[in-house]
């Protein structure tokens, strides 16, 4: 499905620091950006289709990924650098990433997601649609940040300049209604900004750990995974998408009610009934109503609402009613609606296990760590295999990497 050295790298996103030159009241990071981007790009995509224009979903997906894994390499380069290299060394910079990224991915869909990731590398008209959409969520989710930069640093003498110049490209994207709809400041805007705070919950919140990886960060991973897994299973491209975006957004409500540890949430007696139906009531007084209404309906089911509980981890498919599904062999279909639940938890599951497991590597452990850690792959192991995935072989394989690398690979 994906192998040990591309989660590494995965990962360092959760490390590389964004608008480091300026003075920060929080750290900001690639991994947190890129997983906001993705929430405004879903958002735009979908105001466009409900306007009559043509989006690919799965272009959309992809396109997003193939952006995310270049600017994991290109990390140490300032995105206004980037652009100028782009213009002048194009050629030769995507060269360069596709040599460092090349033996991460050769294997995934037998080869064909390298080729479409050196096409995408090489023809700015593939995905062209969905490019534009996430060059306009980039920027919204940048002049988001920057509102927050912007507080610290307005005694730096350029300040007012770099604000000047943020202010003024959003008329770059005016043609998507989304964005015209974000300028406005209100229903959409307030959803953008409930999401974007997510960067600020911290995930395993009661131990130190490094990285350090924020709820919204941790989303974006677990859609990560559900891609690959969804190409790995050979899913439909409805079946793919839904994957990706139940997976985007399955702690979307803890932005109302925080992360609460796994401990508390499933050892206290009654506790994680009471939790859902809290959820319930915040998803539908006050994330709803921010979303366009034509999109309550697809949010709800990605959201995992249904017959009157939440639960997104459900293998289900949903044609005039939601139904729950033991396996999904049967409707691999697009008309079916399907989204692999079970699949989605084990994503869950194992983005929660390398997280503990990436920490202690580097030597910062701790007794929940520890047993966190030991807790997330006995689970995994109890259902390991899912439509052939083994996911806790995979987890296995990942701690012997990270905690026994060979030599000379990635990150050493």
């Amino acid at each position: 499905m994906i192998n040990p050295k591309l989660i590494n790298s995965i990962f360092t996103a959760a490390s590389i620091q964004r608008w480091n030159d300026y003075p920060r009241m929080v750290d900001l990071v690639e991994l947190d950006k890129q997983a906001h981007k993705f929430i405004i790009a879903y958002l735009f995509a979908k105001i466009e289709i409900d306007n009559g224009n043509e989006i690919d979903m799965k272009s959309l997906v992809e396109a997003g990924i193939f952006e995310f894994l270049r600017r994991v390499v290109v990390t140490d380069i300032r995105p206004d650098v980037f652009h100028i290299m782009l213009q002048k060394k194009k050629k030769e910079l995507n060269s360069w990433v596709l040599s460092q990224l090349s033996e991460m991915i050769d294997d995934i869909d037998d080869g064909e997601f390298l080729e479409r990731f050196k096409k995408y590398l090489e023809d700015e008209d593939m995905y062209k649609k969905e490019r534009f959409i996430h060059k306009a969520a980039s920027y919204i989710s940048t002049k988001w940040e920057f509102s927050i930069i912007y507080q610290t640093s307005q005694f730096l003498n350029d300040i007012d300049e770099v604000k000047r110049d943020v202010d003024a490209e959003i008329e770059d994207y005016y043609e998507l209604l989304g964005v015209r709809k974000f300028s406005l400041g209100k229903k959409l805007s307030r959803f953008i900004d409930l999401s974007g705070r997510l960067r600020f919950q911290k995930r395993w919140a009661q131990t130190p750990r490094v990285p350090e990886t924020s709820v919204l960060g941790h989303m974006l991973i677990v859609a990560i995974f559900s891609y690959f897994y969804s190409i790995k299973v050979n899913a439909c491209e409805k079946r793919l998408v839904n994957n990706f975006f139940c997976a985007l957004f399955h702690d979307l409500p803890e932005a109302l009610t925080r992360d609460i540890i796994t401990p508390v949430k499933y050892s206290v007696s009654g506790m994680e009934d009471i939790i859902s139906e809290y959820e319930i009531v915040k998803i539908q007084n006050d994330i709803l109503p921010l979303i366009p209404n034509s999109l309550q309906d697809e949010f709800s089911y990605l959201l995992g609402l249904y017959d009157g509980k939440k639960d997104e981890f459900k293998n289900k498919i949903y044609q005039k009613n939601i139904k729950e599904v033991d396996t999904l062999n049967a409707y691999n279909e697009d008309r079916y609606n399907a989204i692999d639940g079970v699949a989605l938890k084990a994503c869950d599951r194992l983005a929660a296990f390398i997280e503990a497991t990436l920490s202690i590597s580097h030597g910062v452990k701790s007794k929940e760590l520890i047993n966190g850690k030991k807790q997330t792959l006995a689970k995994l192991k109890e259902n390991n295999s899912i439509n052939g995935v083994d996911f806790y072989e995979l987890a296995v394989s990942i701690e012997k990497s990270l905690i026994d690398p060979p030599q000379g690979s990635y990150g050493t």
